[in-house]
């Protein structure tokens, strides 16, 4: 039997797993009632992520991270291998198929743990001065930020490129970057946003017409009718006909927040948005009282990965924000974006428990009293 230091336990952040847990489980839950076959996938998605995290939790991080710019560079070559072995669906090649055995890969989701671990290992590496960091020290770690975005950009997904965007910069603004930079780069992208148009797609484009018209696309009104159709306290499964009668699309991935107001009303929002934000909160707050750059900066990028992906996905199912392909977070349907979630909690949770290197080696002897 595996015995466990209980200094390492006393550091374990017991909280976090408390806020996941309802989430994960609702989650489940909601999937099953859309698509049973899909709620059986999920399960499956869910087991395997929380056996990463257990994996994760026990190997010794703090002594792999030279592993860290390996990680991040054979995410870059795998979405570089996308552009000329990838695999299209729906006109966009985000997806390359493994010989044999039948299996899709998705490096832009595979990229996001390295990409934040990338970043925590360079900023521990050359921290901010006391006033932050100045254009040359920002322009270096701009380069880690913005290879993936335009490789991912290119696929084409838009969304996900700038999920990534803005988590890299929001981390640095964590770290500290001096305002004269902030004020540069504010400049630099308002001035290019007429040529960040130009070079969009035609169903991106698409997009942006339909959120600034007078009438939402098909989806998002949808979603609206499931949402207001909720009303305080919800209805039951039956009477969720939106969803039930399959008028909602994409209704356990993209649009299952609609389903959770259609089907628990305003209440069931509230408590949802309510255990995201306490999530959000406290892994803040982990990250201001870090005292090393890599606590600081994973748990940083945990709470800013969540909180975009939320408000993003959120606003999109009202139609107060372009549809984009992101999901909610440990919540939507898919396997990729749970794990990622699992391999960042998993190396936050190790790099908290294990606060000390030494304690590595208590792992599986006896107890400390």
């Amino acid at each position: 039997m595996l015995n466990i230091d209980r200094r390492i336990l006393a550091h374990f952040d017991f909280v976090t797993v408390v806020l996941l847990v309802p989430i994960i489980f609702l989650s489940g839950w909601l999937i099953t009632e859309i698509h049973p076959m899909l709620g059986q996938k999920h399960l499956t998605y869910v087991i395997v992520g929380i056996g990463v995290f257990v994996t994760l939790f026990l190997l010794p991080v703090r002594r792999m991270f030279w592993m860290i710019p390996i990680f991040y560079w054979v995410s870059i070559l795998l979405l570089l291998a996308v552009e000329f072995v990838g695999h299209a669906r729906l006109g966009a090649k985000r997806w390359i198929e493994i010989p044999f055995i039948h299996f899709t890969l998705q490096p832009s989701e595979l990229v996001k743990p390295a990409f934040v671990l990338m970043l925590a290992y360079l900023i521990s590496r050359n921290p901010p001065e006391r006033d932050g960091y100045r254009f040359k020290e920002f322009m270096k770690l701009s380069f880690f930020i913005l290879l993936p975005f335009i490789l991912i950009a290119k696929e084409p997904d838009l969304g996900t490129a700038v999920v990534l965007a803005l988590l890299g910069y929001g981390i640095l603004f964590l770290v500290g970057v001096h305002w004269k930079v902030w004020i540069g780069l504010g400049a630099v992208f308002l001035i290019s946003l007429p040529l960040v148009y130009t070079q969009l797609h035609d169903y991106q484009r698409q997009r942006l017409v339909d959120f600034v018209s007078e009438k939402p696309s098909y989806h998002v009104e949808q979603s609206i009718i499931a949402i207001g159709s909720g009303g305080f306290t919800g209805k039951e499964k039956a009477d969720a006909t939106q969803t039930q009668m399959k008028f909602l699309p994409i209704a356990s991935s993209d649009f299952i927040f609609a389903y959770v107001v259609e089907r628990f009303g305003f209440l069931g929002a509230l408590f949802l948005i309510s255990l995201y934000s306490a999530l959000i909160i406290h892994l803040l707050m982990l990250s201001t009282w870090a005292s090393d750059y890599y606590t600081k900066v994973v748990s940083g990028g945990l709470s800013l990965l969540i909180f975009i992906y939320m408000s993003i996905n959120i606003a999109m199912t009202m139609g107060l924000f372009p549809v984009v392909g992101v999901p909610l977070p440990m919540f939507s349907y898919g396997g990729s974006s749970f794990v990622n979630f699992m391999v960042l909690f998993a190396v936050m949770e190790n790099l908290i428990a294990y606060k000390f290197r030494y304690l590595y080696d208590n792992v599986g002897k006896k107890s400390f009293v």
